[in-house]
């Protein structure tokens, strides 16, 4: 299950805060992710809220990775350093 709860939400700010938990069985992980406005709106075209790119970008690095493998605080378009397919694939899923 991952659950994202916004802590500064981005509004007419230029980044928002999430805290993701992440639970997998027994485990739970947290996690805090910073969204820059401009990156969250190239990705998504504007389409949806910020927290569903959250839950998706998490759905992508889960079925790369373990839960306890993904950082514990981080920037969104880190992502793409590890996975250059990222971007391309999540705004794909916007575009279907």
């Amino acid at each position: 299950m991952i659950q994202v709860v916004t802590i500064n939400k981005m509004g007419n700010r230029r980044k928002g805060i999430f805290e993701v938990v992440v639970e997998e069985g027994a485990g739970k992980t947290v996690h805090t992710v910073f969204l820059e406005k401009a990156y969250y709106e190239m990705l998504t075209d504007g389409v949806g809220l910020p927290e569903d790119l959250i839950k998706r970008s998490f759905e992508f690095l889960l079925e790369r990775e373990p839960k306890e493998s993904i950082l514990k605080k981080f920037d969104l378009k880190t992502i793409s350093r590890y996975f250059p397919e990222y971007e391309a694939g999540i705004a794909q899923t916007y575009r279907d």
